[in-house]
């Protein structure tokens, strides 16, 4: 496994992350009550000290209450303003030495400010969920908020026992006691804190397809109400699941979920392991099935290979969105060549002033973004051919497994399977802002 660390802190959101340590572990207890929307919580945080002494460090954790912070056991000196818990042990913590981080909060749990809306917890009219990218995470825990910073999580949450819980990972207890029910998840594949998924509310648990042997377990987390579309919308996504394992090699963790929620959602979330859907993305004709590819797909894309920094976001959304093009190509659809040729009329029509490498934060979620990478992509399989550029896939997929990664590490890979330099492919697609020609199948080199 190559992972390849930021060095500093990311360009795009300098108060989220501290590059100073990293995190090995989390260790999350929630107790969450949904009709005051009360959330108290401990986390134990198992971390390393970087490169030098560590005087002091950051997390980052919104606006509640601090009941308690330990370092090692011990009491620190700690300050908690405008979203940042600074913490300064007794004694500096010797460069790369392990250490234990315990803090323990209380409060009603809001969304981050962002350019984008309110991120992260989502109070909704019977329940709650999780919504974190790119820095919502200090919504509802302590945590080192930079992609490339990934640990292992278990998290346990108690809750009104009328309501499920349900989180990335393997659910390894469901306790209840009185009126109230435990659930404890472990997420052991490396994760990102904007990709803690969580979702709480009341819904059916049905299990898609038939995992075998050897196969991943896949669950959807529904309203009783939306259960008939919902069994249509979603029944292709075994089938997905296969497609996806073939080109991109095995799914990278133990099992998959998606949750419906009762409400609206502008678009579907992913997180490790789990993606969330809105009632609007479920209407019984499978209108949103590029979405349930798209969201599958970030969990080979975006989620196992993540990111160094949010400069380099086109890596998740531009192999997702190519990943709705193969779907379609494989499953009786448009071609990917039809959809990128779709793609490129759209793009020839808007302002072409968008780098790929580099979008800047104002960008970062722009449909061109999602587009110009999923022709990107297209691009680069019209250059290698189909055997080289799979093979590409699936070995970028598997050599970065629960890294990150940055656009010159994929280009250089890239060139590795390319029988001819693809400099100036790239200048032109990830670097330039000029719309290329569209590329085209006859063009592909013979590997």
């Amino acid at each position: 496994m190559a992972v390849q660390q930021a060095a500093g802190t990311d360009p795009y959101f300098p108060d989220h992350g501290d590059p100073r340590y990293r995190v090995h572990r989390y260790e999350l207890a929630l107790d969450y009550r949904p009709g005051p929307n009360r959330l108290s919580g401990t986390a134990r945080i198992n971390a390393i000290a970087g490169r030098s002494p560590l005087t002091e460090f950051v997390l980052n954790l919104g606006d509640f209450k601090i009941g308690r912070v330990r370092v090692d056991g011990r009491q620190p000196h700690y300050t908690h303003r405008g979203g940042r818990l600074r913490i300064r042990p007794g004694k500096p913590v010797r460069a790369g030495a392990a250490f234990t981080v315990e803090v323990h909060w209380s409060g009603n749990p809001k969304p981050v400010n962002s350019p984008w809306g309110g991120l992260g917890w989502e109070e909704l009219e019977d329940g709650a969920l999780v919504a974190s990218q790119p820095i919502g995470a200090p919504s509802w825990y302590p945590c080192n908020d930079r992609p490339a910073d990934k640990a292992s999580y278990q998290i346990s949450v108690t809750t009104p026992s009328s309501y499920a819980v349900v989180a990335g990972g393997r659910l390894l207890t469901r306790t209840t006691k009185a009126s109230t029910t435990t659930w404890v998840y472990e997420q052991a594949a490396p994760t990102s804190s904007y990709l803690v998924g969580l979702s709480i509310g009341k819904y059916q648990t049905v299990l898609l397809g038939d995992p075998g042997l050897g196969g991943v377990p896949q669950h959807g987390h529904i309203p009783a109400d939306l259960l008939p579309r919902f069994s249509r919308d979603f029944a292709r996504q075994p089938a997905m699941m296969d497609l996806f394992q073939e080109l991109f090699g095995p799914y990278p963790f133990d099992e998959y979920a998606v949750v419906v929620t009762e409400e609206e959602l502008d678009v579907p979330v992913e997180a490790q392991g789990l993606s969330l859907f809105g009632a609007n993305h479920v209407d019984g004709a499978r209108g949103s099935e590029r979405l349930v590819a798209h969201e599958l797909a970030h969990q080979w894309f975006g989620n196992s290979v993540s990111i160094a920094d949010w400069r380099h976001i086109w890596l998740n959304e531009g192999f997702a969105k190519y990943a709705e093009w193969l779907w379609s190509e494989r499953s009786g659809g448009r071609s990917a060549q039809q959809l990128a040729a779709a793609a490129h009329r759209l793009l020839s029509s808007l302002p072409q002033d968008l780098r790929l490498a580099d979008p800047g934060r104002k960008s970062m979620f722009d449909d061109r973004l999602y587009e110009r990478g999923g022709l990107t992509l297209h691009a680069v399989r019209c250059a290698l051919g189909d055997i080289a550029f799979f093979r590409m896939l699936r070995g970028w997929a598997g050599l970065h497994r629960g890294g990150a990664v940055t656009t010159t590490s994929f280009t250089a890979y890239v060139g590795r399977f390319a029988p001819e330099p693809l400099d100036d492919l790239f200048e032109a697609w990830v670097y330039g802002t000029a719309l290329p020609p569209l590329p085209m199948p006859e063009t592909r080199a013979a590997v």
